[in-house]
């Protein structure tokens, strides 16, 4: 793959100020980002699956995470694995999720939550359980009773668990966002109008569980208010529409570092470059949240894994498989965020600008009142290096 390279400017940056009337624990949002006790926010994400490490292993990769830059750790939740038979609970070992949890919290991280309860995630039944194919008249994912009785259940089960335990933001916990649902908008239209009733039935669901923390839809450009709709996949500064509302923030709940591999297949190399290049942009474009998409992809024990899914899941992340450090990924994201959360002032509240700076080139600016000032320069052109004028400087771009 072609290297990828942006190019930045951060100038007089002032310290960051409270931006809302937020009470303690609070998180809300605006347009611009999540709000979190009265400050707006610029968060880098990882994902770390607890069932794919061990117990042992997640204080170290926490701290790999943390000393990366990143201020969340992201996690599904695993019905399966919780639930192996209708009311029986296993939350022991590689499965205890609130030792997790804590572990996140001990560490000084946020958490997302995404309770699902289908995830996908190349998993096994994309985590529903097995014993769900017995319940008469049961379709999953639409708006059938049998099917929502049970996700219902489970997903206030989970949320009373973290409720139990004080962990949602609102509580004094880490937890600032749980998402309900997972790409739901790639099947939706094959249940027509029960898809639509879903949809709205699942976000309302949700919110009243009261975490006292917002819910997003992931890839759901319909997710109902006050449900934020959020991207996935390698390029959402090009690809993602934008939230549905302009009241809800630019949330990237996927950033894939490379991709999963099936047996047989060549594992796919995404550079740190190309990675940097995409935050880059997506924060230049209003973003606010990025998690990577895995941080660390660690291994599928047994038989968890889906169809012809390896053992190692997504081994080419910032974090191996065995938690050790993949450079230049894991190294080369760690600058990006440092020189990102530097211009978080100017970024978070200053007056936005974008105008042309060549016939391919492109200047994206944030001016805070201060003085404070951050501008994302980008040359679009795929063919060779430019020069470019910035306020009477020259700035040499390479391609992308």
């Amino acid at each position: 793959m072609k290297a990828v390279w942006w190019w930045w400017i951060c100038i007089a940056v002032a310290a960051q100020v409270s931006m809302a009337t937020a009470g303690e624990g609070n998180v809300t949002y605006d347009g611009r980002s999540l709000i979190i006790n009265g400050q707006r926010k610029l968060l880098f994400s990882g994902s770390i699956h607890y069932p794919r490490s061990t117990p042992e292993m997640w204080p170290s990769l926490i701290d790999k995470a943390k000393e990366g830059g990143v201020d969340v750790i992201q996690t599904y939740v695993f019905w399966n694995v919780h639930e192996p038979q209708p009311g029986q609970y296993d939350f022991s070992g590689r499965y205890d999720l609130v030792k997790f949890i804590k572990e996140i919290q001990a560490q000084g991280l946020y958490a997302c939550l995404r309770i699902g309860p289908f995830i996908e995630s190349e998993w096994n039944y994309g985590g529903l359980p097995f014993w769900l194919h017995d319940v008469p008249g049961i379709v999953y994912r639409t708006d059938n009773e049998p099917f929502k009785m049970y996700m219902q259940n489970f997903t206030t089960k989970i949320v009373n668990m973290m409720k139990s335990e004080g962990l949602y933001a609102s509580q004094g916990g880490p937890i600032i966002l749980s998402q309900i649902e997972n790409e739901y908008q790639n099947v939706e239209a094959a249940f027509h109008e029960e898809g639509a009733a879903y949809v709205k039935w699942a976000a309302k669901m949700a919110v009243n569980l009261g975490t006292g923390v917002p819910w997003i839809m992931c890839k759901q450009t319909d997710a109902p208010d006050p449900v934020i709709n959020t991207c996935n996949g390698m390029r959402c500064g090009e690809t993602f529409g934008g939230p549905n509302s302009p009241n809800k923030p630019s949330l990237w709940t996927e950033d894939w570092t490379s991709f999963y591999q099936v047996y047989g297949a060549e594992p796919y190399i995404r550079s740190a470059e190309d990675i940097a290049f995409h935050v880059a942009l997506f924060i230049a474009k209003n973003g606010s949240y990025i998690n990577y998409y895995m941080y660390h992809g660690g291994t599928n024990f047994g038989r968890t894994s889906s169809a012809y899914v390896i053992t190692g899941y997504y081994d080419q992340a910032p974090l191996d498989e065995y938690g050790l450090l993949r450079q230049p990924k894991w190294g080369h994201l760690k600058e990006l965020h440092a020189v990102i959360k530097n211009c978080s002032t100017p970024l978070l509240q200053g007056v936005q600008s974008n105008f042309s700076i060549g016939p391919l080139q492109q200047a994206y600016v944030f001016e805070e009142g201060r003085g404070a000032c951050a501008a994302f320069l980008v040359n679009n052109d795929s063919r060779g290096n430019v020069t470019v004028q910035f306020r009477d400087n020259s700035f040499e771009l390479l391609p992308k």
